[in-house]
């Protein structure tokens, strides 16, 4: 008997030797919280649903730490390059609320430009792990161009709040590669100077609409100021301890709209109050933290980009999703990570984090 165990210990040591355990036990943490946040405001349903894209995340998560970097950097062009073909697929047969954001795949639904999370990253690494570093004029201009191609199609779905995320992890791989920060400030003024452009030109009326409430939602409270007014009341009414799982007023009366994916942290802050969001806030740290300590053990450019831009990404994630229910950045569309609800962007998310894993579980086999 104890050579059996000793057998099974070894067997599964040696399937799980490269699952990094600090993001293990953190990324369990949100999801178990993320999956009773929704049990409280959607019902059994969807968290069934979301423990099944959880459970495929996982083996993703898995299935991707199982592989050497080396190989990853290898495969990297051929994932960007089919990464792109759903992009360019859901102009022509795509469904959505304001555009074409979705492939319907009849058994679930695809949002393509959630694999860009993850190959847009990956591919600015492959790229830049083959240059001399810093970068200069001409490497930076060539990686702008991988960024600005998907970043610009999933915009013209349009999917603004998503097209940001994903252009954000690629100026992250770019700063970690040594871009000088005044290069950053002059991209951010001229993006700045584009801005009058964008808005007569490229925002649509709903997106004009998400601005002006942002800036005052009192002008139309009973309209497109009600999410972000009745978002602000849900986190303002939790106070120190919440009211307590399954007895958010503002939740249960359908005060708050899309309570289980956009602003499903409203109801968190709202039924768990500061303790809850300040436990999540901790995982999310852990999570970040940990990415960003295994990027600095890398020993080669591919890997330490990869890993750094994706956790550096994640925390974007975070920080965009956190402002909008606050009312201190204009409603994007973007998901709490692990707590709202949804298939693709949880299923990248972990995919993302077996990235980082393959990072640190191969590193002292293969010695680079």
């Amino acid at each position: 008997m104890r050579d059996i165990l000793r057998w099974l210990a070894e067997l599964a040591g040696r399937f799980l030797r490269t699952l990094d355990w600090v993001l293990c036990l953190a990324l369990g943490g949100l999801m178990l919280i993320g999956l009773a946040v929704l049990k409280s405001a959607g019902g059994d349903g969807l968290v069934i649903a979301q423990g099944a894209r959880f459970a495929v995340g996982l083996a993703a998560m898995w299935g991707l730490s199982r592989i050497s970097p080396l190989r990853l950097r290898a495969w990297t062009p051929m994932t960007y390059a089919l990464s792109m073909l759903p992009l360019l697929a859901v102009f022509m047969v795509g469904t959505g609320k304001y555009g074409r954001q979705w492939l319907d795949l009849k058994v679930f639904y695809l949002q393509p430009a959630e694999l860009l999370k993850i190959s847009l990253p990956m591919m600015v690494a492959w790229y830049l792990h083959r240059i001399p570093l810093p970068p200069r004029i001409n490497t930076t201009l060539v990686a702008a161009l991988i960024i600005g191609l998907p970043t610009s199609l999933i915009m013209l779905q349009p999917d603004f709040g998503t097209g940001v995320l994903i252009a954000a992890s690629g100026a992250f791989a770019l700063l970690l590669a040594g871009l000088p920060w005044w290069w950053v400030g002059v991209a951010v003024a001229g993006v700045a100077s584009a801005a009058p452009i964008a808005w007569f030109f490229l925002l649509r009326p709903y997106q004009k609409d998400r601005i002006m409430m942002f800036l005052d939602p009192e002008a139309d409270a009973l309209g497109a100021g009600w999410n972000i007014i009745q978002s602000k009341i849900a986190i303002g009414s939790g106070g120190w301890s919440g009211k307590g799982w399954g007895e958010g007023s503002q939740s249960h009366l359908n005060f708050i709209p899309e309570q289980t994916t956009d602003f499903a942290f409203s109801v968190l802050s709202e039924e768990f109050g500061w303790i809850g969001v300040a436990t999540v806030l901790a995982l999310y740290l852990v999570v970040i933290g940990r990415c960003l300590w295994i990027a600095i053990e890398a020993r080669d450019t591919y890997s330490r980009v990869l890993a750094g831009s994706l956790g550096l990404a994640f925390f974007v994630y975070v920080l965009v999703n956190g402002g909008m229910i606050s009312g201190l950045l204009p409603v994007v569309g973007v998901p709490m990570p692990l707590i709202s609800y949804g298939g693709t962007s949880a299923v990248s998310l972990l995919a993302g984090m077996g990235l980082v894993m393959a990072v640190r579980g191969h590193r002292p086999v293969h010695g680079y």
